[in-house]
Order: structure tokens, then C-alpha cells, then sequence
């Protein structure tokens, strides 16, 4: 059988290069997805013939779909491992202080760009329906399990107030991977999140990086330690893996503040498969 197949999404530099060069020490096929073809193609050049660069947006369905099966029919009809880690900040200040330039011919205010929250969060979503799909289409290659990982953040755990888009979007990644990855390990996807610390990577504002104190920065090589154990353990599923200085942390939920809560987070799931067993009859408000 050949070799696993990755994709890694904003991998011509940061957490991503780093990610995409280990998958391959470790023997995978990997493509590189990138906006920047510059970065992207000097990637897989440098990584070698089982590397591939492909130019994609994520924040577009249609150019994440083409990524998906260029990827899979690339390693030879066969997908094991999908890293979602393209992320943006916000594009637009949720607090600008004037608006009266930002009105439409009728008068009314334009709606903020959330750019942030398609690359961010949507992106991560319809990268795992994607996902799935391959891999299940993947036995006769030697695949069909997977692993799924998405790049939360710690403003995913914690919060930004100059970021509140991409703040809201990393909580989404958390929760998405607590929701999916119980359900999705049933069939041998596991779907997990890492929440880095400050990892200096191309989302640093110009001059952030040379005024942060060197002791505040977690390395990249805290992002291999989480993906190495996300590659280890094909039960851990779900988790959100928060990465600071040279450790990792697997964060569990708030706790329950009382007995119905509880109850309701977890017993009564029975009752919500139960309702909706005819997905087919939901409404649509």
C-alpha cells in the first residue's frame, strides 16, 4: 500500500510549514495549501517529490473542495490526515469610532467584514465534511481512518478584546471539535483542536514581535508535541490541546454547576438522537 496522504492548510510558513515538514519526516505525502504560491511552491520544493503545492482559499467551498480531491486523488485515492490551521484576525474593527463612509446608496450601514470567521471557523467545518468523505472513500488505498486536527487558539480558551472575531471564531473551533470528535471516532476519525500560545507566525502585527518578551513565546516545536499526540492515539478525540511555552494541556469543559446540567449535557443526549432520527423533517426557520 502507499504511503498516508496529508493536507495541511496555511502551510507555506508558521505552524503550518512546521506541521507539513513533520508529516513528511514521519513518512506522509503531504500537500501544501497555501494562499501565497511564492511561500507554498518553496515548500514542497524544499520538502521534496512527495510534496505538492496547491493554491487554495479556504474561505471559498469551491476552492476547498477542489483541494480535497486534487489531494486525495493525488496520493493515489487516499486521505489519512488533514491539518485545518489557516487562520486570519479580524479585517474589520468591530469598534471603529466612525461609520458615516461606510453606508450603502440606501443609507444603511454596511455589514462588517467577517472574513475572520469564514477563514477561521466555516473553513474548519466544511473542511471536516470534506474530510470525512475522503477518508471513507479511502479503504481500497490502505486508508480509512483519519485524523482531523483544526488550529483553535488560546483566545479560544481565553479572549482577545482587539480581536473579538477571531476571539468568537477560536471558541467555535473548540466547541465544533468537542461536539464532532466523540461522534466521528466511531467510525475511526478522530477530530481534535490545538489552542497555541503566542507562536510568532505572519499573523504578527508589524513590531509585536520585537517588543514581546522572549519568555511569553511558545515554539513551534509545542505544536509538533500536540500533533504528535494527536498522530499516537487514534481513541483521543474531541480534545481542545492548549499549547504554552514547552508544554501541552488537554482542557477539559467548565464543570457542570449543578445536577441538571449535567444531566442535561450528557443524559439526555439519548433524548436529542431520539428527536432527531429523521433529520429529513427539520424545519427550517
Amino acid at each position: 500500500m502507499g504511503k498516508p496522504v496529508a493536507i495541511v492548510t496555511g502551510a507555506g510558513s508558521g505552524i503550518g510549514l512546521a506541521v507539513a515538514t513533520h508529516l513528511y519526516s514521519q513518512g506522509y505525502k503531504v500537500v501544501i495549501a497555501d494562499l501565497n504560491p511564492t511561500t507554498g511552491e518553496g515548500a514542497a520544493s524544499k520538502l521534496g517529490a512527495d510534496a505538492k503545492f496547491i493554491k487554495c482559499d479556504v474561505a471559498s467551498y469551491p476552492d476547498q473542495a477542489r483541494l480535497f480531491k486534487q489531494a486525495y486523488e493525488w496520493g493515489g485515492n487516499r486521505l489519512d490526515f488533514c491539518h485545518a490551521n489557516a487562520g486570519i484576525d479580524d479585517r474589520q474593527m468591530l469598534y471603529e469610532p466612525e461609520e458615516k463612509e461606510q453606508l450603502d446608496e440606501n443609507g444603511l450601514l454596511k455589514p462588517l467584514n467577517t472574513k475572520s470567521m469564514q477563514v477561521n471557523l466555516e473553513a474548519v467545518i466544511q473542511g471536516l465534511w470534506l474530510f470525512k468523505y475522503y477518508v471513507r472513500r479511502s479503504k481500497e488505498a490502505g486508508g480509512g481512518k483519519g485524523k482531523f486536527v483544526a488550529t483553535s487558539s488560546g483566545a479560544g480558551l481565553y479572549y482577545m478584546t482587539t480581536n473579538p472575531q477571531y476571539t468568537a471564531s477560536k471558541y467555535g473551533v473548540v466547541g465544533f471539535t468537542r461536539a464532532a470528535g466523540p461522534v466521528f471516532v466511531k467510525e475511526g476519525i478522530t477530530v481534535n483542536c490545538l489552542c497555541p500560545g503566542f507562536i510568532p507566525t505572519n499573523l504578527c502585527p508589524p513590531g509585536l514581535l520585537e517588543i514581546w518578551p522572549k519568555e511569553h513565546i511558545t515554539p513551534l516545536s509545542t505544536a509538533i508535541k500536540a500533533i504528535d499526540a494527536c498522530l499516537g492515539d487514534d481513541t483521543m478525540t474531541g480534545q481542545a490541546v492548549e499549547l504554552s511555552q514547552e508544554n501541552i494541556y488537554f482542557r477539559k469543559m467548565v464543570d457542570y454547576p449543578n445536577e441538571s446540567q449535567r444531566w442535561i449535557g450528557e443524559e439526555s443526549l439519548s433524548l436529542w438522537d431520539k428527536a432527531y432520527e429523521k433529520p429529513a423533517e427539520r424545519k427550517l426557520y
